[in-house]
C-alpha cells in the first residue's frame, strides 16, 4: 500500500521543480493528486502524464483558489492534503527594491499561501495536512532577497497560527525550509532547451560546494520526500513546526 493511498491533495506550482517532483511522488504513493499552476500547458501535460486532475490557479486571487478547491471536490469527493508549494524569488538589495516588485513577491509567495489556508482549511477533512513551502531564507538573513525573505519568514508565522487554529480538527499545518534546490528558480539555465541540465547542475554544485556542508546544491525529489513525510500519517504527532533541508548550511560555515 502507498503512504496516501485513499487521500486526495492538491499541490500549486506543481507543473515543474518541487512542486513536479512532489506531484509524481503523491500520485506514485497512492493520492489522487490536483496539479495546480499558471503555467497551464506544462501542468496539463504532467496531469495527464501521471493521472491526475490539472486546474489553473493563480495562487495570488481567490476566486481562483476557490475554483481549484471546488474542482477537487467535484472530481473525488473531498479533499485531504494541501501542499502550498508556488512561490516566486527577486534579487534586489532592499534599498534598490521598487514596491510593486515587493508587492508581487508578497501576493505569490505570502498571500497564495494565506488564501490556500484560508480557502482548503474549511474543507479538509479532519485529520487533513497542509504543507507550505517556506525558506532557508525564512530562518536566518541573506543579502539581495529581502521581499523573498520577508514572504518566508511570514509563511513560518502562517503555518504556526494556522496549527493552532486547526489542532481541535486534527489538521496539521507544517512547512518545509528548503536551501538552493536545483530547479528553475536557482538555476534558471534549465529553462532554456539548449542547455545540458547534467552540466549546469555540476556547474551550480561548483556554486555551492564550500557554502554547503553535503557540498552540493539540493534535488528537488529530496524536497518531495520531505513534503510527503509531512502528509503521511509517518508524522501524525508533528504540528506546526519549519523543516529546514539545505545540506546543512544553516549549522554554519567551516573554515577547515
Amino acid at each position: 500500500m502507498g503512504k496516501l493511498d485513499g487521500r486526495v491533495v492538491l499541490v500549486t506550482g506543481a507543473a515543474r521543480g518541487q512542486g513536479e517532483q512532489e506531484a509524481r511522488l503523491f500520485r506514485a504513493e497512492g493520492a489522487e493528486v490536483v496539479v495546480a499552476d499558471v503555467l497551464d500547458d506544462q501542468g496539463a501535460a504532467l496531469a495527464e502524464e501521471i493521472g491526475a486532475l490539472y486546474v489553473h490557479l493563480d495562487v495570488g486571487r481567490e476566486d481562483d483558489w476557490q475554483s481549484a478547491v471546488r474542482a477537487a471536490q467535484d472530481a473525488y469527493g473531498h479533499l485531504d492534503g494541501l501542499v502550498n508549494n508556488a512561490g516566486i524569488l527577486r534579487f534586489n538589495a532592499l534599498v534598490d527594491t521598487p514596491l510593486d516588485e515587493f508587492m508581487q513577491v508578497v501576493q505569490v509567495n505570502q498571500v497564495g499561501c494565506f488564501l490556500g489556508v484560508k480557502t482548503a482549511a474549511p474543507v479538509l477533512a479532519d485529520g487533513g495536512t497542509i504543507v507550505s513551502t517556506a525558506s532557508y531564507t525564512a530562518v536566518t538573513g541573506m543579502a539581495a532577497v529581502g521581499a523573498y525573505a520577508a514572504t518566508k519568514h511570514a509563511i513560518l508565522g502562517l503555518t504556526r497560527v494556522a496549527a493552532l487554529e486547526l489542532a481541535p480538527r486534527g489538521i496539521r499545518v507544517n512547512a518545509v525550509c528548503p536551501g538552493a534546490v536545483d530547479t528553475a528558480m536557482s538555476n534558471p539555465s534549465l529553462l532554456d532547451p539548449d542547455a545540458d541540465p547534467e552540466e549546469t547542475s555540476k556547474a551550480l554544485d561548483g556554486l555551492y560546494r564550500k557554502l554547503v556542508p553535503l557540498g552540493r546544491v539540493g534535488r528537488p525529489e529530496e524536497v518531495a520526500r520531505l513534503a510527503l513525510f509531512l502528509t503521511s500519517q509517518d508524522s501524525s504527532y508533528i504540528t506546526g513546526q519549519p523543516f529546514v533541508i539545505d545540506g546543512g548550511w544553516l549549522a554554519g560555515v567551516s573554515i577547515i
